[in-house]
């Protein structure tokens, strides 16, 4: 059996310049917030995606697909180029008080040896980190993810999201991102997938620190997503994060949320989206040229 390494999802540099296109209630959300008016169709979000795959892949190591909307579609349109290698989302997500969502499983419909015989090099797996609730728990679904990925010889990747307690309402954003990096940073996946602390703002030296803070918990190679960060301070923040540690980024909206709702889908995402991307591409490639 092929077991696949991370050279297979990162630039001839060694970097991960990962695409982000799994979003799902919260991408309707944000063609909502677009302003297109009425109820925002599936088939909108699938569209969006598949042409955000076929356009952007060329400049991206890996994209990171869902099944819920666009895998399907991806694969039979082969909308992912050759050079890029595609992650599939394997978690399922519960809506729930009032957000997209509220609690992540391991979707149990996966057919992972499918998965693998269709092109994914890797399985990617969000995890909601809050404080009151059991740690074991998280711990046991991350094993057990691992274990699904492992056994079929893909790479496990996995994205631990800090939330507010469900009971009270202190919550400091930055020390839970440390607080989850020391319960999950060892937890033997292959990539570690985070936010970047103080959402990228505040200066230099504050960003340095904070991660690397944040890399002397992480013991896997890890990188930065661009939800919640300006996509105008995220080059710098993917920059500062590499400085730290990091190797790179797996990120969406940081690429093409300013062309969510916009006319000429295809023309935007050619014209603003993927320059962002080829300019990112190019900072990784920096940051590890200096290595």
């Amino acid at each position: 059996m092929t077991q696949y390494t991370l050279k297979e999802i990162t630039r001839p540099s060694g970097g991960f310049a990962m695409l982000a296109v799994d979003q799902r209630e919260a991408m309707r959300l944000m063609f909502s917030a677009a302003g297109m008016k009425g109820p925002i169709a599936d088939q909108q979000l699938t569209d969006f995606k598949v042409s955000a795959a076929k356009i952007l892949s060329p400049h991206a190591s890996a994209v990171l697909v869902d099944r819920q909307f666009c895998y399907r579609q991806i694969i039979e349109q082969q909308a992912v180029a050759n050079s890029c290698a595609m992650i599939v989302a394997a978690d399922e997500f519960i809506p729930g008080n009032g957000i997209p969502v509220d609690s992540v499983v391991i979707d149990k419909s996966l057919d992972v040896t499918a998965l693998k015989r269709e092109g994914a090099k890797a399985l990617k797996l969000l995890v909601l980190w809050r404080s009151d609730e059991d740690p074991q728990q998280r711990l046991q679904m991350v094993h057990e993810f691992n274990q699904l990925c492992h056994s079929h010889g893909l790479l496990s990747i996995i994205e631990p999201v800090v939330r507010p307690p469900r009971r009270g309402d202190r919550f400091d954003r930055e020390q839970a991102i440390i607080d989850t990096a020391k319960e999950l940073g060892d937890s033997g996946a292959d990539l570690y997938k985070v936010e970047m602390p103080l959402f990228g703002k505040g200066t230099q030296p504050e960003l340095l620190t904070a991660a690397q803070r944040l890399n002397e918990h992480i013991n896997m190679p890890w990188v930065i997503l661009s939800s919640g960060v300006d996509e105008k301070l995220f080059p710098r923040a993917v920059r500062v994060a590499m400085q730290a540690g990091a190797s790179g980024f797996l990120a969406g909206r940081a690429v093409w949320s300013t062309v969510v709702g916009l006319p000429d889908t295809e023309l935007m995402l050619r014209d603003i989206s993927a320059p962002k991307l080829q300019r990112l591409g190019d900072i990784v490639d920096e940051m590890m040229a200096r290595r």
